[in-house]
């Protein structure tokens, strides 16, 4: 009996260290573009996907969480976790990997890391918002949380937004020096600031990403300036949000999923009826983004399962042709479909 394993056994893997490769192997700005891309032509046909907010196991220290999706040819979903008090032991606060499968025969056709794919996929969601929510002339970006999103996030909007000029504020200096060392050279100004007042002063887009697990008021709404676009990507679970209510009451709302974000989102803060727009109708031509020069939009972004299926799909179709990935033997794939324990007795 043939006891090598079938071509359908073999199962594609990006691990960690093949998807830094393929950053590089691509570049990292035409990388975020093309993912932006990706989640772009997916939000158009946003009603073919399977829908439902992450399924989480909340901790006092954390959450675990499974997205999963489809649109019908192919599954998805992404572990992910979310451990705010990691960061003090030197460890990541966000991990993830995730799957592709064949909805025919739901035989997984790639599995990838998503720790880095993650950041890439939501610093380019950040970018796909700001192209169709901000004011067409902005040019300076606030950056308020300098930690591990941060680059990811400011050269997505320089290379879909056209951001050249990045104000950074976190409340510990450290992240700030690393944030502003790791940009220097890759064609963006850098303005290292002291406070919340002073990184905003000029920005036409503000960008929060910090990582505590509680409510916070990162942004008051006298900070905010008229026509000024918000991401708040750092909210995305219950009790967590970045925003005084004031900021969201004020601002034109957009959301990927709004039963999930309602749940972890800014607007969690709102009344259940609280009015959000969502973003795949602006996306796909449905309803007007931006209405006016001095509208303050705010995209509520807490992160949704089909950004990760577009950036696992983006990542499936650039490592055909590369050594960029490695084949598992993850299927048990007898020769005789009903024989598999046979399989396991003449393996001995």
């Amino acid at each position: 009996m043939n006891l090598k394993p079938s071509e359908l056994a073999m199962v594609p893997f990006v691990s960690v260290a093949n998807m830094m490769k393929l950053i590089h192997h691509v570049g990292i700005e035409k990388m975020l573009t093309e993912i932006a891309h990706e989640i772009e032509e997916d939000f158009k046909r946003w009603e073919l996907f399977d829908k439902t907010p992450r399924i989480p196991s909340h901790s006092d220290v954390g959450v675990i969480e499974l997205m999963p999706t489809s649109d019908g040819e192919l599954y998805g979903f992404k572990y992910v976790n979310g451990h705010p008090k990691n960061a003090a032991a030197g460890l990541q606060t966000v991990t993830g990997f995730g799957l592709l499968a064949d909805v025919r025969t739901g035989y997984p056709v790639l599995v990838s890391e998503m720790t880095v794919l993650t950041a890439l996929r939501t610093a380019a969601m950040s970018a796909v918002a700001t192209k169709h929510l901000a004011q067409k002339s902005a040019r300076t970006m606030a950056m308020i949380g300098n930690g591990a999103q941060s680059e990811f996030q400011i050269l997505a909007l320089k290379a879909v937004c056209g951001i050249d000029t990045a104000r950074l504020y976190d409340i510990d200096p450290s992240a700030t020096e690393k944030c502003a060392a790791n940009l220097k050279g890759l064609g963006i100004k850098i303005i290292k600031c002291q406070s919340p007042e002073e990184v905003i002063e000029g920005a036409d887009i503000i960008t929060t990403a910090t990582a505590d697990k509680n409510y916070q008021t990162i942004l008051t709404d006298n900070l905010v300036g008229a026509g000024v676009h918000i991401n708040a990507i750092g909210g995305d679970c219950p009790g967590k949000t970045e925003l005084h209510r004031d900021v969201v009451a004020r601002a034109s709302v957009f959301v990927e999923y709004p039963p999930q974000t309602r749940i972890e989102g800014e607007i969690q803060q709102m009344d259940a009826d609280h009015p959000v727009t969502e973003l795949w109708q602006v996306i796909a031509g449905r309803i007007e983004g931006r209405k006016s020069a001095s509208e303050v939009t705010l995209f509520d972004g807490v992160g949704f399962a089909i950004e990760d299926f577009s950036a696992l799909r983006y990542v499936q179709r650039a490592i055909k042709g590369t050594a960029l990935y490695r084949e598992l033997d993850m299927i048990a794939d007898p020769d005789d479909p009903r024989d598999l324990f046979g399989m396991v007795l003449r393996a001995g």
